[in-house]
């Protein structure tokens, strides 16, 4: 009836796409979205590829993606060519650089209120304050801001940034903050009693941080609360959670990239 035997032959055999180098200068189109242009180098793991008009687009080299004359052809980064080095990033988010040392520090300095505050900012932001040279200095609190501000005496290529906790309207701290007013002086803030507030309670084991009732302190309310002894205990526990940016709210971090681009780009 059929003429032939239909399971005679190899008739199991796929089709086999085959494999190309994609060496520069090589046209191909992408078979999903016509895309069609020369093959320019690669980048983030895909094949970049540039059209007649100058445009570019980046490609995955996913199998039988292209076509080469009309056919589905599979591109492969040539043999021989290393892949390019991984961005490395620091703890803040930014992209490492490779190659560079500490800056001999600028006259610009940014302020916290005290230790912890201190090695909380080294902990996420010290690659980058190290390549621009900012010092961080811990205050003894804020009391006296006013004061100690005057005394640094800031200026266009002295300028000076302050963090400060708990600074939130009708509080004690922003009626502190309201009484500097100098153009080369940035205070911003958090909305934390406490700098520990702002690291993410789920990095300590916490669904959230407990409510301390006013009048007690903060830091002793907090290690009553989940049984522990000590807040030198707590405060290692706590920092030893952070490794990057990821692990600390985000008011902490806007305030901190607002300080750190008030005292490293300086007026012309």
């Amino acid at each position: 009836m059929y003429g032939e035997d239909v399971l005679s032959g190899n008739w199991r055999r796929r089709k086999v796409i085959p494999e190309v180098d994609a060496e520069p200068d090589l046209v191909v189109e992408d078979a999903d979205s016509g895309f069609c242009g020369a093959v320019i180098g690669f980048e983030f793991g895909a094949v970049v590829l540039e059209d007649r008009h100058g445009k570019r687009r980046n490609f995955p080299l996913a199998p039988a993606a292209f076509l080469l004359d009309g056919k589905p052809v599979t591109l492969r980064r040539p043999a021989g060519q290393a892949a390019p080095e991984q961005r490395k990033i620091t703890a803040s988010g930014s992209v490492a650089v490779a190659g560079v040392t500490a800056r001999v520090a600028k006259a610009s300095r940014i302020w916290v209120e005290g230790i912890h505050d201190a090695a909380l900012v080294e902990r996420i932001w010290g690659d980058d304050l190290r390549i621009e040279g900012v010092v961080v200095e811990p205050l003894d609190g804020i009391d006296d801001l006013a004061a100690a501000v005057r005394a640094f005496r800031p200026g266009p290529q002295r300028r000076l940034g302050v963090l400060v906790d708990h600074l939130v309207p009708g509080s004690k701290e922003s009626r502190i903050v309201a009484a500097v007013d100098h153009p080369d002086v940035l205070i911003t803030g958090h909305p934390y009693v406490d700098v520990w507030q702002a690291v993410k309670p789920q990095r300590v084991g916490l669904s959230k941080w407990p409510v301390i009732p006013p009048g007690r302190p903060w830091k002793e309310g907090v290690c009553a609360a989940i049984g522990v002894r000590q807040p030198a205990d707590m405060w290692r526990r706590i920092l030893s959670s952070v490794n990057s940016y990821k692990d600390v709210e985000t008011p902490l971090i806007n305030s901190m990239e607002r300080l750190i681009d008030h005292v490293t780009v300086l007026p012309e």
